[in-house]
């Protein structure tokens, strides 16, 4: 919050998601909800009749009925819309964290905390809807995680049916938020319950798809309409050759020099730990030596950071993220983050992410 208010409440908050791209432009289009949603994909090609702003046509309509319903209680306007994507936003923090407890260890997960904090990712979590994105698919991945540590089967059932919930929704805020199962594949393999909670995923996964099909919005020829748009608007404009590579150029600006650093020390961690994959894929270190579960831990906490890696790179790869990925890919950098674990003298690590987030922030007059 403090970080959006560099440039006042009215610029830095207010304003940012009622601008002629944001979802707060559709609002009076949703009074009758079921018929807005059957009619949904018929708005988003450039040439149909009032089609949607860029924002609204990119993303399922989850996106923007979570402005719509926000406005129907009563938290009406841009002021309550950011507010709600910081607080929101802020708790993908926790998430993360909370997975790294469990599926590598608590010291791990201290040692990532102050990186989380003090991301540079921060400029572009506040009031951008992509900051809630993150937080709905990092609580996604972490009670997927608590579900494949359950001790009992009916924890594990319950958070394995949440964590479905959650991923299906998800998959209704933006279509490239699919991607978020290459990291909920990664704790699945992780865990000591990975096929006992598989079918209470899948069943939990299905029920938001099933709502929103029922209601009338086919997920499969929006995103082949969208497909369209894109190429109709500014993704044919620029070049898939440039693009693939400067991507890559702002992810570092956004998860900091830190992260990069980290992520090399994640990969030696990965190939120092190909002696200890026998005990990698049981849960638990009771009985190992300190130095065989620091190693373990090590390797389990480079598995997710991986995870989050093949995601970022798939949709690098993609060519439907062409610029603007400061804030697209941020369910994505969150997990990149706790590979700042790995490193040595993190004071030094942490002021150069604190500073390069002040410099960003005061630098430069972001969009969003």
């Amino acid at each position: 919050m403090a970080v959006a208010l560099v440039d006042g409440w009215h610029r830095g908050v207010a304003v940012r998601l009622t601008t002629r791209y944001e979802y707060l432009q559709v609002i009076d289009r949703f009074h009758d909800i079921p018929a807005a949603l059957g009619d949904f994909t018929h708005h988003i090609l450039l040439g149909s009749p009032d089609h949607w702003p860029p924002h609204v046509a990119g993303h399922p309509p989850a996106a923007t009925l979570t402005f719509v319903l926000l406005d129907r209680i009563g938290l009406r306007g841009g002021g309550w819309a950011g507010a709600w994507c910081i607080t929101v936003g802020a708790t993908a923090c926790v998430a993360v964290l909370v997975t790294v407890r469990r599926l590598a260890d608590e010291d791990l997960a201290r040692r990532a905390a102050p990186f989380l904090a003090l991301a540079p990712a921060a400029v572009w979590m506040g009031t951008s809807a992509d900051g809630y994105f993150a937080a709905v698919a990092a609580w996604t991945v972490a009670v997927c995680a608590l579900a494949v540590t359950a001790t009992t089967r009916r924890r594990a059932g319950t958070a394995a049916f949440g964590s479905g919930l959650l991923f299906g929704l998800t998959c209704y805020l933006s279509y490239g938020l699919t991607l978020v199962a290459a990291i909920g594949t990664g704790v699945l393999l992780l865990g000591r319950n990975r096929l006992r909670v598989l079918p209470f995923v899948a069943a939990g996964a299905a029920v938001v798809p099933v709502a929103f099909t029922l209601a009338g919005f086919d997920w499969w020829e929006a995103y082949r309409l969208l497909v369209e748009r894109y190429h109709q608007g500014a993704g044919g404009i620029r070049p898939y050759g440039y693009w693939v590579w400067a991507n890559l150029a702002c992810t570092v600006l956004i998860t900091g020099l830190a992260t990069a650093a980290g992520l090399g020390r994640a990969g030696s961690a990965l190939v120092e730990g190909r002696r200890t994959l026998p005990a990698l894929w049981r849960y638990g270190s009771r009985g190992r030596a300190a130095g065989a579960r620091e190693q373990v831990a090590a390797t389990r906490l480079a598995v997710l950071v991986l995870g989050g890696l093949l995601a970022l790179l798939a949709a690098d790869l993609s060519g439907m993220s062409k610029a603007e990925t400061e804030r697209i890919w941020l369910p994505f950098a969150m997990w990149l983050l706790p590979a700042c674990a790995f490193l040595p003298r993190p004071r030094v690590w942490l002021a150069a992410q604190a500073v390069l987030a002040l410099l960003l922030n005061h630098l430069l007059l972001t969009g969003w």
